[in-house]
């Protein structure tokens, strides 16, 4: 029997690589968006990381009738109240490379005692109708570092140090960030809804 297939609709690698690692067991032909041809990007016009999630998940599964996951995710930092937040991916302008970023937020830290932050993320899942089946979330405490460390992950991992290590994200093994982090634990709630679909389910 062929497996079902599934949507990842998100371009960004560095999630592709972490979602294909945490669902790569689980009985579904994984999907990308570069497979799918006349692809429209879907606005991110949410106000939280569900509601971008969920219209990612809409948006892609009704132009491509495929069952389909969305990520929407970011980094709220304490001190800043809560930025850059939604805004995490278009922080600083579209296309501002993720080093920039960086070292503008440790800039913005730099009289700061409160250094906390926390990694969120939000998965939805949608039918091939487009009718949205799931939402999960996960969130990942931390601290913010003084200076990028690590090459490893992508974003804001060089800066990001979860609670109970001393090291960051960009530098911790990937086997370690896919067990602890916001993405990981938002997608162990999704892993079990997906383990529950059966041909001829609702989600058709």
């Amino acid at each position: 029997m062929s497996k079902r297939e599934l949507l990842l609709a998100t371009s960004n690698q560095g999630k592709l690589r972490e979602v294909r690692e945490i669902l790569n067991d689980l009985p579904f032909q994984l999907l990308t968006l570069s497979e799918c041809e006349s692809i429209r990007p879907v606005a991110e016009t949410g106000a939280t990381f569900i509601e971008n999630a969920s219209l990612k998940a809409e948006g892609y599964a009704r132009q491509t009738n495929l069952l389909t996951l969305a990520d929407d995710s970011g980094l709220e930092i304490e001190a800043l109240n809560g930025q850059p937040g939604v805004h995490s991916a278009r922080y600083m302008g579209e296309d501002v490379p993720y080093p920039l970023r960086n070292q503008s937020l440790l800039a913005e830290l730099q009289n700061h005692d409160n250094r906390a932050a926390r990694f969120v993320c939000s998965i939805a899942i949608a039918g091939a109708n487009g009718n949205l089946l799931t939402i999960s979330s996960g969130v990942c405490e931390g601290r913010i570092a003084t200076q990028l460390r690590g090459t490893g992950g992508f974003g804001y991992d060089p800066i990001f140090i979860p609670n109970g290590f001393e090291l960051t994200f960009g530098e911790l093994p990937a086997e370690v960030k896919n067990r602890i982090s916001h993405r990981a634990r938002a997608l162990a709630k999704a892993r079990e809804f997906l383990s529950r679909l059966t041909d001829g389910s609702a989600a058709d």
